[in-house]
């Protein structure tokens, strides 16, 4: 019988891993554990695309992929025009 010794994998994401504040945020702490500029690498794989400017390290490169570019640039202007009105 075909496919009876194939098995199917489903990986649970975590809420968090949808959303692109606490993407963003450990992202940014696997950046800086590994000694990388945060700031500089993030702004990189904004404008290019290319995942190479996330750090592997602790799944950084793979949670960043799951959220799309816009978003991770509209949770970033939110959030600093929000601190602008405090």
């Amino acid at each position: 019988m075909p496919g009876t010794d194939e098995k199917t994998v489903y990986w649970r994401n975590k809420p968090e891993d949808r959303n692109p504040r606490e993407v963003l945020k450990k992202v940014y702490e696997a950046l800086k554990e590994k000694g990388y500029s945060p700031i500089d690498q993030i702004v990189g794989y904004l404008l290019s695309g290319d995942p190479t400017y996330i750090t592997s390290h602790l799944g950084a490169r793979n949670l960043i992929r799951r959220i799309e570019r816009d978003e991770l640039l509209e949770e970033l202007v939110r959030s600093y025009l929000e601190k602008l009105e405090e």
